[in-house]
This record gives C-alpha cells, sequence and structure tokens, in this order.
C-alpha cells in the first residue's frame, strides 16, 4: 500500500471507508504516540530535516516580536478608561502572570518533544489524535482567519496614521463586488506574500529581521515610556479629571475590575505559543527554550506595566481616548505632539513582527498535521536547501493572502474565535495528566477525576462572577466555588504520585501551576461574548466534519501503511539472522 490508497484510490474505495467510519473512529480517535515516535519515525515523514540554528535569544526575539504587536496601543486605552482605571497596570501583571504559567506548560512539553507540532504534538501524545486534531485545526483556522486581518490593520493604521485618511483610503473600491468584499487591499497581500517568502528562504534569516524590527520597535516603546514619565503627573494615578462622573482612587472598580481589565488585555499576550512550534529548530532545546519562551514572558509583561503606567500619569483614566490612546495622550502635551510618530512607526513594526512570527507558527502546525497522517503528507514535506516547510508555509500564506485581499477588517475580526485560550487550557490539563499517568493508564481516573472536577469548579466561578449581580449569593458562590477548587487540588496533590519526572526541564511546584493556569484560562474564556462560542462552536464542527470524512481514514491508511513495512523490516530482519546462522554452520563444517 502506497500513501492513501486504501480509502481515497476510487469513490468505490472511498465509499466502503465512510461505512467503516464508526469503527475507525473508535480505533484512531484515542490513539496516542509516544515521545520518542514523534521525534523518529514522524519526523522522518517530512523527508529533510530543519535546520537546528536558533538560540535563545532568536527565541526571546520571536517571542516579543509576536506579543509586542500594535493591540497594546489599543486595548491599553479600553481596559484603563472603561474597566480598571489607573489599576490597568495591575491587569496587565495578571494576564502576564496568566501567560508564564501557560508558557511554563509549554516549555516542559517542548524540552521534552522538541518537534515542530506545538499543541497538537503536544495533545496527540497525551489525548490522542481527535483531540489533537480538532484542536490543532482550530488554532490554525483562527491562524489564518488572524494573520489576513493584523495584514488588513496594517493598511488601515497606516493610512489614518500618516495621512490622516480614512482606513480605505489605500485600498482600491469595486463598487460591483457584495459588501464588506469591495475593498481590495494590494499593501495587505504584498506584505503576506513578502514575509511568506522570507520564512519559507530560511528560519533563521527571518528570526534576524524580526530582531532587527523588534530591536528598533522596543527602542521606540522604552523612549515612549521615558517620556510618558518624564512628563506624567504621579496624581493622574489617584485623581479622574470629573471625579463628579467617575470614582477617584488607584483601584476605582476594585479587584472585580482589575481582572476584567486583565481579561480584556490578555489578547495582547498571545503570540509567544508560535515560538514552541520552532523547538525542532533550536541548537540546544533543554537550555534554550526556558530562557527564550519565559524570558520573552516575562521582558514583555514589564515593558506592557510601564507603558500602563506611563498612559495612567499623562491622562487622568477618565480622559484616555480609547481608540488610539497613546497618539491622543501626547497630542495634549505641549511641545511633545511629534511622539505620537513614533507610537505609529512602533506599531506599524509591531504588526509586522507580529505577522511574521504567527505565519512561523501556523506552517509548522501543519507540516506536523501532516505528518502525523491527519492532512496530505505533501504538507509535511521540509525543503532539503532551506531546512523550512516550504509547502506548508507557501499554501498557507497564498490562503491568507487570499482572504485578506478582499474581505473587511470587520469581517475578519468576527471569525477570531477563543481557540487560542481553549488551547492553553488543554495543554495545561496535558501537562497535569502526562505526570501523573503511568504509560499503561492504570491509573488515569484519578487524574482525569480532578481535571474533570477542577474545571467544572472553574467554570461555576467564572459563571458566578460574570452572571450574578453583586451581593451575598454572588460572594457565597464565589466562595464556595473557590474553596472546593482548592481542596480537590490540594486531595488530588496528597492522593497522587507522580508517575514520570521530566529529565531535563519541569514545571514547578506541580500540579499547582497548571491548575492556576487552567482556572485563568477558564476564567478569561468567561470574557468572551456568546458571538465567540458560536464562532468556536462552528469552527470546531468544521473540524470534526474534517475528521470524520478525510482525516481518520488517511490516519488509517498511513497505520495500515506502517504496519506492512514494520513487517517487512521484521522479515528482512528475521531472514538476515536465517541467512548469517546458515553461513555461520556452513564455515564450521
Amino acid at each position: 500500500m502506497a500513501g492513501n490508497e486504501g480509502s481515497f484510490s476510487s469513490l468505490r474505495g472511498y465509499g466502503a471507508a465512510l461505512l467503516q467510519t464508526p469503527a475507525r473512529f473508535a480505533r484512531r480517535a484515542g490513539a496516542v504516540t509516544t515521545t520518542m515516535e514523534e521525534m523518529s519515525r514522524v519526523r522522518a515523514r517530512s523527508g529533510s530535516s530543519m535546520q537546528r540554528k536558533l538560540r535563545w535569544y532568536d527565541l526571546v526575539g520571536l517571542g516579543m516580536g509576536g506579543m509586542v504587536g500594535a493591540g497594546v496601543f489599543v486595548t491599553v486605552g479600553s481596559a484603563a478608561g472603561n474597566k480598571a482605571g489607573p489599576a490597568v497596570i495591575l491587569s496587565y501583571a495578571v494576564s502576564g502572570l496568566c501567560a508564564l504559567l501557560s508558557a511554563f506548560c509549554y516549555t516542559e512539553f517542548a524540552v521534552e518533544m522538541p518537534v515542530a507540532g506545538g499543541a497538537f504534538s503536544y495533545l496527540r501524545v497525551t489525548f490522542g489524535e481527535f483531540a489533537a486534531f480538532v484542536t490543532g485545526a482550530n488554532l490554525l483556522m483562527e491562524y489564518v482567519v488572524s494573520n489576513a486581518a493584523v495584514a488588513r490593520g496594517l493598511t488601515s493604521y497606516i493610512a489614518t496614521v500618516f495621512s490622516n485618511s480614512s482606513p480605505n483610503a489605500w485600498r482600491i473600491t469595486v463598487s460591483g463586488l457584495p459588501k464588506n468584499y469591495q475593498n481590495i487591499d494590494l499593501i495587505a497581500v504584498a506584505v503576506i506574500l513578502t514575509i511568506t517568502i522570507c520564512i519559507c528562504y530560511s528560519t533563521k534569516e527571518s528570526s534576524m529581521l524580526n530582531m532587527v524590527l523588534t530591536s528598533v520597535h522596543i527602542s521606540l516603546i522604552v523612549l515612549v515610556i521615558a517620556i510618558g514619565f518624564a512628563k506624567g503627573r504621579v496624581s493622574n494615578l489617584v485623581h479622574p479629571m470629573n471625579p463628579e462622573k467617575h470614582p477617584g482612587g488607584f483601584l476605582p472598580y476594585g479587584a472585580s475590575g482589575v481582572l476584567s481589565g486583565a481579561a480584556m488585555v490578555y489578547l495582547s499576550y498571545i503570540g509567544y505559543d508560535a515560538v514552541s512550534t520552532m523547538a525542532e529548530e533550536v541548537k540546544h532545546p533543554a537550555k534554550d527554550i526556558p530562557i527564550g519562551v519565559s524570558g520573552s514572558v516575562a521582558i514583555v509583561t514589564v515593558l506592557y506595566c510601564l507603558m500602563a503606567a506611563a498612559l495612567a500619569m499623562l491622562v487622568p483614566y477618565d480622559a484616555i481616548e480609547v481608540d488610539a490612546p497613546f497618539s491622543s495622550a501626547f497630542k495634549r502635551v505641549e511641545g511633545w505632539e511629534w511622539v505620537s510618530n513614533l507610537v505609529g512607526v512602533g506599531a506599524s513594526l509591531g504588526i509586522v513582527t507580529s505577522l511574521m512570527v504567527a505565519m512561523l507558527g501556523q506552517a509548522r502546525y501543519l507540516c506536523v498535521i501532516g505528518r502525523s497522517g491527519v492532512a496530505p503528507p505533501w504538507f509535511a514535506r521540509i525543503h532539503r536547501r532551506t531546512g523550512t516547510p516550504v509547502n506548508a508555509s507557501a499554501v498557507l500564506g497564498i490562503c491568507t493572502a487570499a482572504i485578506a485581499v478582499i474581505t473587511d477588517l470587520a469581517v475578519l475580526l468576527e471569525l477570531v474565535s477563543i481557540g487560542t485560550l481553549f488551547v492553553f487550557y488543554m495543554v495545561a490539563n496535558a501537562v497535569v495528566y502526562r505526570r501523573y499517568v503511568a504509560e499503561d493508564k492504570s491509573d488515569r481516573w484519578l487524574t482525569l477525576g480532578f481535571l474533570a472536577a477542577f474545571s467544572a469548579l472553574s467554570v461555576g466561578f467564572t459563571l458566578s462572577w460574570q452572571l450574578c449581580p453583586a451581593g451575598r449569593v454572588r460572594t457565597a458562590l464565589l466562595g464556595g466555588f473557590g474553596l472546593g477548587a482548592v481542596a480537590a487540588l490540594q486531595a488530588f496533590h496528597s492522593a497522587a504520585s507522580p508517575a514520570r519526572k521530566p529529565e531535563f526541564w519541569g514545571v514547578p511546584l506541580m500540579p499547582w501551576i497548571p491548575a492556576t493556569s487552567t482556572f485563568l484560562n477558564l476564567f478569561l474564556m468567561g470574557s468572551m461574548d456568546r458571538a465567540s462560542y458560536v464562532r468556536f462552536g462552528a469552527f470546531s464542527a468544521l473540524a470534526v466534519a474534517m475528521y470524520l470524512l478525510y482525516s481518520v481514514h488517511a490516519s488509517w491508511d498511513a497505520e495500515e501503511e506502517a504496519d506492512v513495512e514494520l513487517q517487512k523490516g521484521s522479515a528482512t530482519a528475521a531472514q538476515h539472522a536465517a541467512d548469517k546462522g546458515r553461513d555461520n554452520d556452513e564455515a564450521k563444517v
């Protein structure tokens, strides 16, 4: 058998495969691979190997480039003005802690299994093929759509900030096309295709370009922070402009405002997860990955908190312009209006670097999904000379450009769902499961029971926070669910013993840190609106349909082919052993 001949050689063969879907699903959905299989047999399906040239400073640069986009220049205004007030500084600190805990979970997997699949590979070796595919496909679709949105956002940002024009001023309007698809964005297409060529050519050179752009970007941010501290007033941290309408103090909306603000600004930290997909290209994974992933999150957290503090000192929180907080803040400072142009340059560079890192990540996700047999193996091919997944990079780049060329930004933003937070939640659970469940899975029910109970209590806490009005009932529910979660965690910690110990690097304070990450990610997911869940459900339903109609059959055929090759190898080895024995006997005679 070669390729997918069994299920896809003809319509009759495919029809017969569909009739066997229930049986194939039952066998393949929970099928897990081992770490060694992912790093040897599965990785060999790409042909050539990726080049191990990245070091810890490359990862720090890529992580910072992926996180520090234009989002922070916008979200800080909404979070400060509508949610937390000056305490938005604490909101960024809370979100940074949440991101760091998730980064720890990613790091343990990436060090133990330095392959390019990121969360897809981590979930495949833990919860099986189906959970990994649905999660990975959801994340991949979100990558493509969000990258198209970011590219179109760059055109809008340049037009409004540098030329004071409408967002569509630099686009070509074709009146004959449907509404929301009339504005042709050639700049977005050019940026996407240029980045696609760069990441196809070399990961190391792409990292160097990202390092240069990120260095300029961070330098501008540091300058903005310094000017903000120099020209700002500490009194703005506690005194609103209109005290009759808005409460005063550093915490005008209390702890609830800080947490609501944290949920709003958390999306500014998304991007470090793409760095884990480059683990296969890291020269010294055990040393470089922990520094690169965690270090980038820590540095970005400090920068974000300082940016928030500078803004809160420049302008009272109730006078912050939500859409362009920094630009408008510096326009209020006499003689420093020119700084608003620096903000525009920094945001534009941040958009380019975040887009580059995301496109690097999405290509490696698709490459490893192709390796696993649930997508066409053509996507898994690594170019012999460049050492990059050229096929996956090119196809996803073209798809992203095709979406970005005509689809309005508003439509794209509506399609971006909560998939990334869900992946973080799954990876946190996977770390606990792999640490406490032995390879024979004989003791898995205690761990599964804890994960289910802790998630349910976390959801109960989140729903009580979001839906219940302030009062005794809300306080009682929050206290009950919170104490229940802590009690469940302590009981599991006392009853369960780790089944394995990480060889190189592991999440400290198990299972407290991944459990806290689980809780925080569920809490942040609870802040999303109903439409986000509808879109997430639609993406997941599409992923399930793809799995049932194609992937489970492709995986079945790939496994059958692997079994045949294994049998041939065993037979060949046995024949060689027999021939050698016969030769020895003849020599003795």
